[in-house]
């Protein structure tokens, strides 16, 4: 299944790392916008999906907010 995964991220979130790292582990593409650097990235994540929060994480019309690995797996069908 093909899917286009978006993780908004900032360098020093934990949880960013452990979202990645479990992209990774699964072998799931997905691109990263940092918003500590990209300011349009920070506008879309709070005005188009509504956080202020990293990591937050888009595919198929899901939005997930945080890293919940249970979460993930279930979403993405893993």
């Amino acid at each position: 299944m093909t899917r286009e995964v978006k993780i908004y991220t900032t360098p020093t979130c934990p949880y960013c790392k452990m979202a990645k790292k479990f992209f990774a582990a699964n072998g799931i593409e997905y691109q990263e916008f940092n918003i500590a650097e990209d300011k349009a990235a920070r506008e879309e994540m709070k005005n188009r999906y509504n956080s202020m929060t990293v990591p937050t994480i888009c595919f198929n019309g899901e939005v997930l907010i945080g890293f919940n690995e249970a979460e993930l797996r279930e979403k993405l069908g893993l």
